[in-house]
This record gives C-alpha cells, structure tokens and sequence, in this order.
C-alpha cells in the first residue's frame, strides 16, 4: 500500500507555507500531519487537503534542555495547537519570550507559519516544521 501524502510531499508545501491534512471519505475526519489511514475510523480512502493553519493553543511547554543541533535555539515554546479543521498539532510559538509563558497562552489563536530548521546526524537534512504565531 502507497502512502497517499509521502512526508517529502507533506515537507515541501510546509516550506511553501502550505499546511497538508488528509481528509477521510468515510467519516470526514482531517488528519495531520498525514498517516497511512484516517485517525478517527482507519478508513483507506482518503483525500489531500490544505488547511488553513488557523487554531487555538490547547497546551505548551518550554524547552530548556533542547535536541541534539538546537542547543542555540533554547529555551523556546512548544505548543500543541487545535487547528479549526479539527486535528491537533504541534510546533514552536515565536513571537514570545519563553520567560514570560505562562497558563494565558491556553486559548489563544495562533495562524501556522514554517521555519526551515538544518538537519542533525539522525535526519536526512533540513526539514520544515510548523511555527505559529498569535493572531489576537
């Protein structure tokens, strides 16, 4: 069985500022980031859509002790974000000093931008990741 959105197709829209989500012809469920099948009834047949990257921080945490190759990013956000097509995914928040993080930032609206980050000795190079930004 194919893979209906392969990570290289899912990576280059992220770097486009594109979000891709898999839609379930069955149930109607978004899933993303992509999976062989669909999150909520593992139905095959499935739809490629793009999302609007739009959502509402349900929770964060900050890093201080970061991964191998982003000593120089620490400490930074990460959130887990409700996106409104339904799924929750998460990235870095960076339009706020970690410092200041506090239990406010659940709830807020954020919109989806990428960041291109440079690959580490476990990865095959550099890959986008989400990164939101407030839109309140």
């Amino acid at each position: 069985m194919e893979y209906k959105l392969p990570f290289k197709d899912y990576h280059k829209a992220l770097t486009k500022n594109q979000l891709l989500g898999l839609r379930c012809k069955s149930c109607g469920t978004v899933t993303c980031p992509p999976q062989m099948s669909c999150s909520q009834c593992a139905g095959l047949d499935l739809d490629i859509v793009e999302l609007s990257g739009r959502g509402k921080i349900m929770t964060y945490t900050t890093i201080y002790v970061p991964a191998e190759g982003r000593e120089s990013e620490a400490p930074y956000i990460i959130v887990l974000v409700e996106l409104e097509e339904g799924p929750w995914i998460m990235g870095n928040l960076y339009d706020m000093d970690p410092s200041r993080a506090s239990f406010d930032l659940i709830g807020k609206s954020v919109q989806l931008g990428t960041r291109v980050f440079p690959g580490d000795k476990y990865s095959d190079g550099p890959a986008a990741r989400p990164v939101f930004r407030f839109t309140d």
